[in-house]
């Protein structure tokens, strides 16, 4: 308190010695420190009108990254870091406010001592400013009323003088000013009423303080407000489209009864996890050997009410599925007890899911959900925390092992398994009868990422391919559709007129008969292009728009990403500038006999145990199992 109340009291003493008046002198000081903590209150609105300025940049990154909230905390944060923005320089003007209160009120309390002034006279106005309004009444009942007053006066100037408050949305605005008023309120009724003064006038000299703010740097010439509101909407109408559902009651109490269920269940030697219904199919053939070749009961933990799981499980008694949302699922994590947990979700101990606080012997496997590289599509560390890695090929030994290394990340076991999902598209168009046609069919299939075909040079290619023996068929990321829902009307607008009867746009992604149905495929960096090679032994036309890297450390791998070997491999590479005579490459593409040999001599490399993933990948998890169980009887 001494070295909160000597700097203040110091103040005051020279603010009394100016007036001769106690209450003139409260008055004073509450102005001497606006002057003095002018400077902290310069660079506080500096960050201010920088964290405005870069809202409309985190309110894109938010839809560029939607659904992903860890990756859109990473890019924020780096946004943040170049930008030179602090996010906690919002707390020192309360820090500040708070210190200057804890003083004050000491000072009041005792300002005989504080201002070395044995009979000062306290009384100002017809108020005691050394009494309390709750404790002294009548007059000084008005401290508390023109306190919340002034508080009202400040939040509505604020509103529109101060660029953070003036970029809030009216919500937020009136539950601001709500508290501002209610702790002022409170504040003059229940400290002496000299406070209560400093807090009346530090709320009124704060809006002359952020005139003259404004003045020395003006908010209008960095702020854009028009982009700023076009990012909100940009983001009101992505996050508006219903991806995010509400969970009705009902799914909440089956949350809360299969959560107590989960816990209830002892000695659970096995557990699966799954985001959402569609990931079973990485593990529906790891699965189907477990059953078969085991008496293993699974656990399968799923964060989708309406995941497939539930109707299998109908039939399959073996296993046991349970529906946990997201906030239940850290607490899942954190108090998990099992002998092994398979998971498709990277960074595992990274963020908000952690390794199991109450059991640290847990073996975590890890099993991919795409066929490629792992150092360009997963940031660095993202697999650091898992025991096993089910890997899809010998490819990514060489990228993790150089990752462990480079990072200091633990040795992990590494076993060469397989892509079950590849397996399964296989053997259904292997299965599938075949049509007949008398035009070649070319499938445009891009990603959603920035930049992709869709956004770059569909028309340029249509195009080129409209009208020159081929059946076109538009197929967009379903991830597309969702985000950009408009983009995608517009350009099926464009050709609605188009009578040529060789266009036709796909917007129906409930199956993949489609894709493996075509005689090629046209991308960028979908997935869908290499699982369309791999599948059909048909060659494929990648687009070079820019790629999409979530690590920027890839590079320091030594092992090229198959997302760059493969592309010359499977097909040829187009720059988008260079689409003009593309209908000749292509039909060239269909008459070389020769990709179908080399597709399979690939897929043969870098595919590990195709056919019979299921098998290696189960029986690991069957012996790790065995494993654990052995080495707990042993102790």
């Amino acid at each position: 308190m001494q070295l909160i109340c000597a700097p203040l009291g110091w103040l005051m003493r020279i603010a009394y010695s100016v007036t001769g008046n106690y209450g003139l002198a409260v008055i004073l000081f509450t102005l001497m420190t606006k002057v003095v903590l002018l400077p902290v209150s310069l660079w506080v609105h500096a960050n201010g009108i920088k964290m405005v300025r870069l809202e409309p940049a985190v309110n894109r990154l938010k839809v560029k990254y939607f659904g992903d909230p860890d990756k859109v905390a990473d890019e924020q944060a780096l946004l943040y870091k170049k930008a030179h923005y602090s996010p906690f320089a919002t707390v020192i003007p309360v820090a500040v406010q708070v210190i200057l209160l804890i003083g004050l009120v000491q000072i009041i309390y005792h300002p005989d001592v504080w201002l070395r002034q044995p009979d000062l006279n306290t009384r100002f106005l017809g108020f005691d400013l050394s009494a309390t309004p709750s404790a002294a009444g009548g007059i000084h009942l008005l401290i508390p009323v023109l306190a919340g007053l002034a508080a009202t006066i400040l939040s509505l100037c604020q509103n529109r003088l101060n660029p953070l408050q003036k970029s809030q949305g009216k919500a937020a605005q009136f539950s601001s000013m709500a508290v501002s008023v209610g702790i002022s309120l409170v504040l003059g009724f229940t400290v002496p009423a000299g406070v209560g003064f400093y807090w009346i006038f530090s709320n009124l000299f704060t809006i002359l303080q952020q005139v003259v703010l404004n003045k020395i740097r003006p908010p209008e010439k960095e702020i854009d407000w028009a982009d700023l509101e076009k990012s909100r909407q940009e983001l009101a109408a992505y996050t508006n489209t219903g991806r995010e559902t509400v969970r009705s009651r009902e799914d909440k109490h089956r949350e809360k009864a299969d959560y107590k269920r989960f816990f209830s269940v002892g000695n659970k030697h096995l557990v699966f996890y799954s985001e959402s219904s569609g990931f079973y199919k990485y593990y529906e053939r790891i699965i189907a050997y477990i059953l078969a070749n085991s008496k293993l009961t699974i656990h399968y933990v799923t964060g989708d009410p309406n995941d497939q799981i539930f109707e299998i499980a109908k039939k399959e008694t073996r296993i046991v599925p349970y529906y946990i949302g997201q906030k239940k699922l850290i607490t899942l994590f954190m108090k998990l007890e099992a002998d092994v947990m398979v998971m498709t979700m990277s960074d595992l101990g990274n963020y908000q899911y952690k390794r199991s606080y109450y059991s640290k012997n847990i073996k975590y496997v890890y099993v991919f959900h795409y066929p490629l590289s792992t150092h360009m599509v997963l940031h660095t560390g993202a697999l650091r925390h898992y025991d096993a890695i089910l890997c899809v090929g010998d490819f990514q030994f060489e990228e993790i092992r150089q990752t462990e290394k480079l990072f200091g990340d633990p040795e992990q076991e590494l076993i060469a398994c397989g892509y079950g999902q590849l397996e399964k598209l296989y053997d259904a168009y292997r299965a599938a009868p075949r049509t007949e046609r008398v035009r070649p069919k070319v499938l445009i299939a891009p990603s959603w990422q920035a930049d992709n075909i869709l956004d770059s040079c569909i028309d340029d290619l249509l195009k080129e391919l409209l009208g020159r023996g081929f059946d076109v068929t538009v197929r967009p990321h379903p991830e597309y559709v969702k985000r950009y829902g408009d983009r995608m009307d517009a350009i099926v607008k464009r050709y609605e007129h188009y009578e040529g009867g060789d266009l036709f746009f796909e917007l129906d992604f409930t199956g993949n008969t489609s894709i493996f149905d075509s005689d090629t495929v046209i991308s960028d960096w979908s997935g869908t292009a290499y699982e369309f090679v791999m599948v059909t032994e048909r060659p494929c036309v990648f687009i070079d728009t820019p790629p999409k890297i979530n690590n920027p450390d890839y590079e320091k791998i030594t092992v090229a990403p198959l997302e760059f070997t493969l592309r010359d491999q499977v097909g040829i590479r187009v720059n988008p500038g260079e689409i003009p005579g593309l209908a000749e490459k292509i039909r060239g593409l269909l008459e070389d006999e020769s990709f179908g040999e080399r597709i399979r001599g690939i897929r043969e490399k870098t595919i590990a145990n195709f056919g019979r993933s299921g098998e290696v990948g189960g029986r690991y998890i069957i012996d790790s199992v065995k494993e654990k169980v052995q080495t707990r009887k042993n102790a």
